[in-house]
């Protein structure tokens, strides 16, 4: 879905009250963090139901090998997100691995529900694919989120319902979970899994651990005291609020969200990016995706193969809905280690010199055959370490032909200066075209740093320092 949007004015007012002055971009992930006896949120705070979802938020024996918790690839030291650099997780058993990284939990009480024509909270773009939980959307609720993991080979691996079921029915709280859902909870093992699920959305919802807005961009919006971003974040909220260049807002939205929250970071939407491909085609690949090694497999979102409902009638067919992501909040992404649906990149510096430069030097992030002459080195950041001149870069490598026509480039992946009308088959239908390979990039590496700068304040468990600080790369 190309978006070219006009501000609203909620970010307008955003940048009417950007000052320079002090402060620190330092956060800490770990802030609101809960567990069983040791969370910021006191049990007698939470319903029962929350109750019987934290305790089995971190409840190992639900796992197939009686090894991992929700918490082991959602880490509350980690915003709920993965607690290492791996682009995916290994599931409970060892010998298996993801497909797809694991995103963090926290701010999700706010999604809507999927829909293919959801609105958008930006009040100007028209309604498209949004909503929903999971990379894919097809868990239309938290509690049914919930379940997926436990019953994925590749992740919890639990045989089936009755299995985890037994598993609270033998552990610890089954007394609690009896009061919470009746004495005859366990006589249905159906309708026991499905209030599990309840339990551990209550309790996503319930503690404030999963939504602090502790941020210094929650300060900052809110004009509260350390809240004052400095020279490089304001810089760095323009570009990201900026039209021509970094258009980070256009997807993840910095407004009031429909629930009245401001600066969820996201849209709620589904997105096509055109991520290169987490497999060997990687010099020196370390985590490259088990499943990406079978050429034929590919990982298309909401078109498959974890939904069939928008699947394409044959993989030859074009499809609007493949290749799609949702777009994740950009909150605490900068405690994150890796990025986009399959984790091929590690640092938020790399992912916007992906956004600014995939069409204007594709072979930095593409594999490539041909060409002739010496190859040249790459930049530090770029996936492949050298490229041949005139060689044939694979660019989208990670999607098949025929579903290439539905990859974003809005601003700064396309260059928004072609005529109205001008379509080809790269681009979505609003005139936008890719700029031309070899062309210039949209930011300056000073516009990059300064994004990453505000990007940092989105970190929860900010502490304004006892001064302002006069050095460091986010301060001037």
């Amino acid at each position: 879905m190309m978006r070219r949007i006009i501000l609203g004015a909620a970010i307008a007012a955003t940048l009417a009250i950007a000052a320079c002055g002090g402060g620190s971009s330092s956060s800490a992930a770990t802030a609101g963090a809960s567990s069983p006896g040791t969370g910021t949120s006191a049990a007698s705070k939470l319903t029962l139901a929350a109750q019987v979802g934290q305790k089995a938020f971190f409840d190992q024996t639900l796992s197939g090998g009686r090894n991992m918790a929700c918490a082991s690839c959602h880490s509350p030291q980690y915003a709920y997100g993965p607690p290492n650099s791996l682009s995916v997780q290994l599931g409970s058993d060892p010998t298996k691995a993801g497909v797809r990284a694991t995103p963090s939990l926290r701010y999700k009480d706010a999604t809507p529900p999927y829909s293919d024509n959801a609105a958008n909270p930006d009040g100007v773009t028209l309604a498209a694919a949004g909503g929903g939980f999971m990379w894919d959307g097809r868990a239309p609720t938290l509690a049914a989120q919930a379940g997926l993991p436990l019953l994925n080979p590749l992740e919890m691996n639990a045989p089936d319902n009755a299995y985890v079921v037994a598993a609270v029915q033998s552990g610890a709280y089954a007394d609690l979970f009896r009061q919470a859902f009746g004495a005859d909870v366990f006589a249905d093992v159906d309708i026991a899994f499905a209030d599990l699920g309840a339990a551990i959305q209550a309790f996503e919802s319930e503690d404030i651990s999963f939504h602090p807005y502790t941020s210094k961009f929650d300060l900052y919006v809110h004009n509260k005291i350390g809240g004052t971003l400095t020279a490089a974040e304001i810089r760095g909220l323009r570009i990201f609020n900026g039209g021509d260049a970094g258009n980070c807002s256009a997807c993840h939205y910095a407004g009031v969200n429909f629930d009245g929250n401001q600066g969820l970071m996201t849209d709620f939407t589904y997105q096509a990016i055109g991520a290169p491909r987490n497999d060997a085609s990687i010099p020196g690949n370390p985590d490259a995706i088990p499943a990406n090694a079978d050429p034929a497999y590919f990982d298309m979102g909401l078109c498959g193969p974890y939904r069939s409902d928008h699947a394409p009638a044959t993989p030859d067919t074009a499809n609007a809905f493949c290749g799609k992501f949702k777009v994740p909040t950009l909150r605490n992404a900068a405690t994150r280690s890796a990025f986009f649906h399959n984790g091929v990149f590690h640092s938020l510096n790399q992912v916007v010199h992906f956004y600014d430069t995939r069409d204007t030097h594709p072979e930095f992030w593409y594999p490539a055959s041909g060409g002739s002459g010496s190859p040249q080195a790459t930049p530090a950041w770029a996936l492949q370490p050298t490229w041949t001149p005139g060689a044939t870069v694979r660019k989208f490598n990670d999607l098949p032909l025929a579903q290439q026509g539905n990859v974003d480039e809005e601003v700064p992946l396309g260059s928004g200066n072609a005529p109205p009308g001008n379509v080809n088959a790269t681009t979505l239908g609003d005139g936008v075209q890719p700029r031309a390979a070899g062309s210039a990039a949209s930011m300056s590496e000073q516009d990059i740093a300064d994004l990453v700068c505000f990007l940092g304040t989105l970190s929860d468990g900010y502490q304004p320092p006892a001064g302002a600080p006069t050095t460091g790369a986010c301060v001037n």
